[in-house]
């Protein structure tokens, strides 16, 4: 689902907690295969404490929260800079990418991969703030994304994505970019404080491989 792409159950007890951070990689080891990505507008890089103040601005609103799973709304500067913390100490998803705009360096959203129990399959989500819709930064993102997936990890064999059913937007983007629905369901909402029905897409290796060329895809 377009978002922080925190996979961790938010129920855990504290010392479930503390087992999990202390089975992951040091943060200096965990962006070595999260290389700084760059597209024709964008670059996408590790968020810093520079992005706090437009992190928070872009994320206060309802419309974004409310799209993606683990963003609480009212979002505030506090939960900005926990945000750029956990991201530091590799408590967010395996790679987290704040996206830039190129000509000047301006923060306009996030984007993440993170991995699945199996192995071969990541999950890709991404936001962007309100200002920044419908100028195809996000399919932008999205490509560099899964580019970067497919081209540095041997391993994994397929994408996933998700979206909010009434999100068509997202689902825009996501089919832009080659992935295929696989079904339905529900996703835990943070700011809605329930579960939302979503969209499951796949996009796997193959598929990948014959539209590499991305001005293919209509």
């Amino acid at each position: 689902m377009q978002g922080e792409l925190l996979r961790a159950d938010q129920s855990r007890s504290p010392r479930e907690d503390q087992r999990s951070s202390e089975g992951r990689l040091r943060p200096e080891r965990l962006r070595t295969d999260c290389p700084v990505l760059l597209s024709e507008r964008l670059v996408m890089r590790a968020p810093h404490e520079e992005d706090i103040d437009a992190l928070a601005h872009l994320a206060n609103n309802a419309k974004v929260a409310t799209m993606v799973s683990r963003m609480p709304h009212p979002y505030t500067a506090d939960d900005a800079a926990d945000f750029v913390r956990r991201t530091k100490n590799g408590e967010i998803g395996k790679c987290v990418y704040a996206i830039t705009k190129a000509e000047n360096g301006a923060f306009i959203g996030c984007c993440g991969v993170e991995p699945h129990a199996d192995g071969r399959t990541v999950e890709i989500g991404y936001w962007l703030g309100e200002p920044y819709w419908n100028k195809s930064y996000a399919t932008e993102a999205c490509h560099a994304l899964v580019d970067m997936v497919f081209r540095t990890r041997q391993d994994v064999d397929q994408i996933d994505a998700r979206c909010r059913v009434m999100n068509v937007a997202s689902r825009r983007v996501i089919q832009k970019c080659g992935f295929q629905f696989q079904g339905s369901g529900l996703a835990a909402s943070l700011a809605l404080g329930s579960n939302v029905p979503v969209e499951w897409y796949r996009l796997d290796r193959k598929t990948w491989m014959s539209l590499r060329s991305w001005g293919n895809i209509a």
